[in-house]
């Protein structure tokens, strides 16, 4: 009977050792079901090739118009977190009509380009890491679930989806397959709440030059009635609704003359249009040539994957110096008055550099020269290092 026992304490003993070993592999098994795992991808291919088929020539390409084959999607819900990643047949998404994105604009997106490189076609994508880095910083200001997903699984899923429609790829400089990512709420109830599901999808479209005949440099409407965004809002985040108030704003813009709009807090420059801005001028304290782009420490600035690569490629080139500081609309006036603006561009994924001739302030048009040296250097460089003509030392270049 002691034997008996004994051996029944052992085996209790030995059961409750094991124990908190058995709780760290379910745990372990949980945490892999929360997060994106591009090893749990499915792939299930277009049938239909008529659309391929019948898609535009390179030439007749227009941004945003022609959608590829297919497109990826992950799911987030409370009880399942990240479901597994899956490519299917591009196809209109079904969507409950009180879900939260619809009602209250809870959706978020990236803008993002593969290319297939000039010397041989391999296909590449640009600093993706910067990407997702946003879009985990966008999810988070809206209270988003599952913004902590491991980057490089992700990266790795869309990989895949560029691969699956390489054909879409259009080859030749300034061609691309232009990537969005969204996430949106899927949350089925009209009460204002964080959402309790969603939807990240990815989607690609083969994009031409963003000018077909060369640099077209653009003209500027400042603005100050109108406000882009504000220190505690939304303007460091790529979401929805930072984008849909400037229609109005534009369109006035446009009516008057000039393609796009000049965004001012209290008289001091933001963005342009939706990219950033860059002067390169004499500074009137240091008398130095300086390329000067607004800081992103007040928070009402996207932070521009292509806007940081030309301030490294910049400072980089040891030319002149390159900072990152506030600038007044009445600085740009009398340093253009004193004729110290040399030249100015806007940055982004869609036109990657765009020159700037002219900024209407105060109703007087400041004219600016265009298009200058240093705009068409940098689109040199960044087109060199995108389609593979050169590679960059810290591999901004990604090979699929």
């Amino acid at each position: 009977e002691k034997e008996v026992c004994n051996r029944t304490a052992m085996a209790s003993f030995l059961l409750a050792a094991h124990r908190p070993q058995t709780c760290l592999t379910s745990a372990a098994f949980h945490f892999t079901r929360r997060q994106i795992t591009s090893s749990k991808l499915t792939i299930e291919r277009s049938t239909d090739s008529d659309r391929f088929n019948n898609r535009p020539k390179n030439e007749d390409l227009l941004f945003g118009k022609t959608m590829s084959d297919h497109m990826l999607i992950v799911e987030w819900d409370e009880q399942n977190k990240w479901g597994a990643p899956k490519i299917v047949p591009y196809q209109n998404l079904q969507i409950s009509p009180v879900a939260s994105c619809l009602n209250y604009g809870i959706t978020c997106f990236e803008g993002m380009k593969a290319y297939k490189a000039l010397p041989d076609q391999s296909l590449r994508l640009f600093r993706p890491e910067l990407n997702m880095k946003r879009l985990q910083n966008s999810m988070k200001r809206l209270q988003m679930p599952g913004s902590d997903f491991v980057s490089d699984e992700l990266i790795e899923c869309i990989k895949e989806l560029v691969k699956v429609d390489s054909d879409w790829i259009p080859y030749g400089e300034g061609y691309s397959l232009y990537l969005r990512p969204n996430v949106i709420a899927m949350h089925e109830n009209l009460g204002l709440a964080a959402p309790t599901s969603t939807m990240l999808y990815v989607v690609s479209s083969p994009v031409g030059p963003y000018y077909k005949s060369g640099f077209k440099p653009i003209r500027l409407q400042s603005e100050n009635s109108y406000v882009r965004a504000w220190p505690g809002g939304t303007g460091n985040s790529k979401v929805g609704g930072n984008y849909a108030p400037a229609m109005k704003p534009a369109a006035e813009a446009a009516k008057r003359g000039y393609e796009q709009v000049l965004w001012l807090l209290n008289d001091e420059i933001t963005e342009v249009g939706a990219m950033n801005v860059f002067f390169l001028w004499i500074d009137a304290k240091t008398g130095r040539k300086e390329l000067v782009t607004p800081p992103l420490d007040r928070g009402d600035i996207l932070p521009g994957v292509t806007r940081q690569s030309v301030i490294e490629l910049a400072k980089s080139w040891g030319e002149f110096d390159v900072c990152e500081k506030n600038i007044t609309m009445s600085q740009v006036r009398d340093a253009a008055k004193d004729m110290q603006i040399i030249e100015a561009f806007g940055t982004g994924t869609a036109a990657v550099v765009t020159p700037i001739s002219c900024i209407n302030y105060e109703g007087v048009d400041i004219e600016i020269p265009a298009t200058g040296g240093i705009t068409q250097k940098i689109w040199n460089e960044l087109a060199d290092i995108q389609y593979g003509n050169i590679e960059h030392p810290d591999g901004w270049s990604v090979h699929i």
